[in-house]
C-alpha cells in the first residue's frame, strides 16, 4: 500500500432497495449491525433487546456495516400519503416515513411519535411522521431534504433516499388492453398487470442514491410488492443500470406469499423474470442470489391467506438457477397475527452473502 493512501475502513456498505412493509422489515433487522450514531443514546434508555444493536457475539460473526442507505419507492396514492399527495403536490411520505423509523433508535419516544397517527377530526387517518415531512418539505422546498433533515432528528443509523424527487404517477398495461393509473387503482383492478410504466418515464434518481449503489459491497432488493414496491424503484431511470455495472453482491430477497392484484399464480423464478423484464436485465445480470424461503407455514395462517386467492410462492430453484441466479433457501418465516419475514434471521442470511466470489450457478438441463 502507498504510504499516503488511508487503509480501507472496516465493515460493509450496504443498499436496501424496496418500499413497503418488507423494506422495513429488512431495515429493522440490517440495524442492528450498524453501529449507533455518536451521542444518539441518551442517559437512562433501556434498549429492549429485540430493538437494539446486535451483541458482540452475534457481530464477531457477521460483517458490521459502516453504511447503510435504503432507496424507497414514492408512487403510493392512497391513504395519508395519498391525501397529502393530492394537497400539497409533494411526494407520497409513507413508505420512507416507515423506513426512517426502521433505522431509527426506535426505544426513543421520537420514533413512536413519527408513527403515530390520529384518529379523529380533520386530521384523522394521517400520522405526525407524514404531515411532519410534509411541513418540511414545504420549508424546505426539497423532499429529499426533508428526509435527511428528519432522519437526523430520529438519530437514524442508514441514510433513506427517495428514489426519485420527482412527482411520479405509477401507470399499467393490464391484460385486457386497459392502461390503469395510480397506484391505488392499479391493485385495485381485477386485471393482470402485463407492464409497469412511470409518468414522466425520465424521472432521475437523486445522485446520492446512485453513488450509494456504485460505492456498495452488497445491494438488495425485496422483499415487497412485486411491482408496486420492487419494479417502480427499477423503472427510475439510471438505477437498474447502475445495479448491473455494480461490483458489490446484489441479492433478491423473495416474499413469502403471493399477492392479490400483484402476483397470484407467480413462482419465485417468474417474480424474478418480471423485474427483469422490466428493467431490460434479461442480458446482463442484476441478481448473483435469490433468498427464497422453504420452510412451511402453519395450516391456520394458510387458511387465512387462501381467503384471499394467496399462496406460498413456489420455490422452482431449477427455474431461478436458469435464469442465472444462485438461490439460497432457508426458513425466513415470523408467524404472527400476518405472516412477516423473521427480520433477525433475514439479515444474517443476507450479510452472510457479501463478499462471495460470483459463481455462475449451473442449470438444470430441462431448461437449455
Amino acid at each position: 500500500m502507498n504510504s499516503s493512501q488511508k487503509p480501507a475502513a472496516p465493515g460493509l456498505r450496504v443498499v436496501a432497495i424496496g418500499g413497503g412493509t418488507g423494506l422495513s422489515t429488512l431495515l429493522r433487522g440490517l440495524k442492528r449491525f450498524v453501529p449507533a450514531p455518536a451521542g444518539s443514546r441518551r442517559a437512562g434508555d433501556n434498549p429492549t433487546p429485540s430493538t437494539s444493536i446486535a451483541d458482540p457475539a452475534t457481530l464477531s460473526a457477521a460483517p458490521v456495516i459502516r453504511d447503510l442507505a435504503a432507496i424507497v419507492t414514492v408512487t403510493d396514492d392512497g391513504g395519508s400519503s395519498g391525501r397529502l399527495r393530492e394537497e400539497f403536490n409533494m411526494l407520497p411520505p409513507g413508505d420512507v416515513r416507515n423506513c426512517m423509523v426502521a433505522v431509527s433508535e426506535d426505544e426513543h419516544l421520537l420514533a413512536q411519535l413519527f408513527q403515530y397517527r390520529f384518529r379523529q377530526g380533520d386530521l384523522e387517518g394521517h400520522s405526525f411522521g407524514n404531515l411532519f415531512l410534509a411541513a418540511l418539505a414545504d420549508i424546505t422546498g426539497d423532499f429529499a431534504q426533508a428526509v435527511q433533515t428528519s432522519s437526523h432528528i430520529l438519530a437514524a443509523r442508514g441514510r433513506i433516499y427517495p428514489a426519485t424527487n420527482t412527482n411520479v404517477t405509477l401507470a399499467a398495461q393490464m391484460d385486457n388492453g386497459t392502461i390503469v393509473r395510480g397506484e391505488t387503482s392499479i391493485t385495485a383492478s381485477p386485471h393482470r398487470i402485463l407492464e409497469l410504466m412511470l409518468d414522466p418515464a425520465d424521472a432521475l434518481p437523486l445522485p446520492g442514491a446512485l453513488e450509494a449503489i456504485a460505492n456498495a459491497d452488497l445491494i438488495t432488493l425485496g422483499p415487497g410488492s412485486l411491482f408496486t414496491s420492487l419494479i417502480t424503484n427499477m423503472l427510475v431511470t439510471g438505477i437498474a443500470e447502475a445495479i448491473a455495472s455494480s461490483h458489490a453482491t446484489r441479492v433478491y430477497i423473495g416474499n413469502l406469499m403471493t399477492q392479490a392484484n400483484e402476483s397470484l399464480g407467480l413462482t419465485a423464478s417468474q417474480h424474478i423474470e418480471r423485474i427483469l423484464q422490466h428493467c431490460g436485465a434479461e442480458s446482463r445480470p442484476i441478481f448473483d442470489y435469490a433468498l427464497v424461503n422453504t420452510a412451511p407455514i402453519s395450516p391456520s395462517l394458510l387458511s387465512q391467506y387462501a381467503r384471499e386467492g394467496q399462496s406460498p410462492i413456489e420455490a422452482d430453484l431449477e427455474r431461478i438457477r436458469y435464469l442465472g441466479v444462485e438461490p439460497i433457501t432457508g426458513s425466513f418465516v415470523h408467524e404472527g397475527n400476518v405472516l412477516r419475514h423473521d427480520y433477525d434471521r433475514l439479515a444474517e442470511s443476507v450479510l452472510s452473502l457479501a463478499g462471495r466470489p460470483r459463481v455462475p450457478p449451473t442449470p438444470s438441463s430441462k431448461y437449455l
